[in-house]
C-alpha cells in the first residue's frame, strides 16, 4: 500500500516538538556541576559563618567584661556623692574658725578643731580608696568637661582661661566625673599658642558660659 492510500489511523504521527523526549536541563546541569566545587562552597561558608559567630561572641564577652568593671568602679557614685556634702560641711566649719581663734584656743576647743580635721581627712582617704580623687585644678588651663567656670578674673600675668581661684573642690570616680570643680578663670591675659601640625595641640578653649 502505498503513502498515498494509507488511511489518517494508519499514517504515524510525526514526531512534533511538544512530543519529542525531553532532555532533563536540570540533571544535565547538575550533571556538569563539581561535587568537588560544591563542598568546598558549603565548607566556606560554614567557615564564614563559624568566624562571625566567633566575632560576636568576642563582642560580648568584652562589653560584658567593661559592663562589670563599670558596675564595680561606679557602684558607689551615689554614695559617694552625698559624702561629699559631708566632706563640705567640714571644711566650712574649718574654714569659718578666724585665724586669732584657732591660736587662742584652748585646750578643749584645739582638741575640737583637730578632731575635725582627722574626720575630713579620714573621709577624703576612705574615698580615695574606692576610686574618689579629688580635683584640685588650680593655675591649670580651664576644662569644661572637669571644671564650671562661675566667673572671670582679669589678670594679664596668666594665660587666659587659666584657673585662677577654685570657689569649690571638684572630685572624679574613675573616669567620670562626679562633681565639677567650682573655678574662677584669668581673662585678659596672653592668648594660648595656636595649633600646629607638629603637636596638634588645640587652640585656647573659651569660658563655657552657660555653665
Amino acid at each position: 500500500m502505498s503513502d498515498e492510500n494509507k488511511t489518517p489511523a494508519d499514517q504515524e504521527p510525526e514526531a512534533t516538538g511538544a512530543d519529542a523526549p525531553d532532555v532533563d536541563a536540570g540533571a544535565a546541569g547538575e550533571a556538569d556541576v563539581d561535587p568537588i566545587e560544591v563542598l568546598k562552597a558549603e565548607n566556606a561558608d560554614l567557615k564564614d559563618r563559624a568566624l562571625r559567630t566567633m566575632a560576636e561572641m568576642e563582642n560580648l564577652r568584652r562589653r560584658t567584661e567593661k559592663e562589670i568593671k563599670d558596675t564595680r568602679a561606679y557602684a558607689v557614685s551615689g554614695f559617694a556623692r552625698d559624702m561629699l556634702s559631708v566632706s563640705d560641711n567640714l571644711r566650712r566649719a574649718l574654714e569659718s574658725l578666724p585665724d586669732e581663734v584657732r591660736q587662742s584656743a584652748d585646750a578643749g576647743i584645739a582638741a575640737l578643731i583637730e578632731g575635725v580635721e582627722m574626720t575630713e581627712r579620714e573621709l577624703l582617704n576612705q574615698l580615695e580608696k574606692n576610686g574618689v580623687k579629688k580635683l584640685d585644678p588650680a593655675g591649670q588651663k580651664f576644662d569644661p568637661n572637669f571644671h564650671q567656670a562661675m566667673f572671670e578674673v582679669p589678670n594679664t600675668e596668666v594665660p587666659n582661661n587659666t584657673v585662677v581661684q577654685v570657689v569649690q573642690a571638684g572630685y572624679q570616680i574613675g573616669e567620670r566625673v562626679l562633681r565639677p570643680a567650682m573655678v574662677g578663670v584669668s581673662k585678659g591675659g596672653p592668648k594660648e599658642a595656636p595649633a600646629t601640625p607638629e603637636t596638634g595641640a588645640e587652640a585656647g578653649q573659651t569660658v563655657d558660659k552657660s555653665a
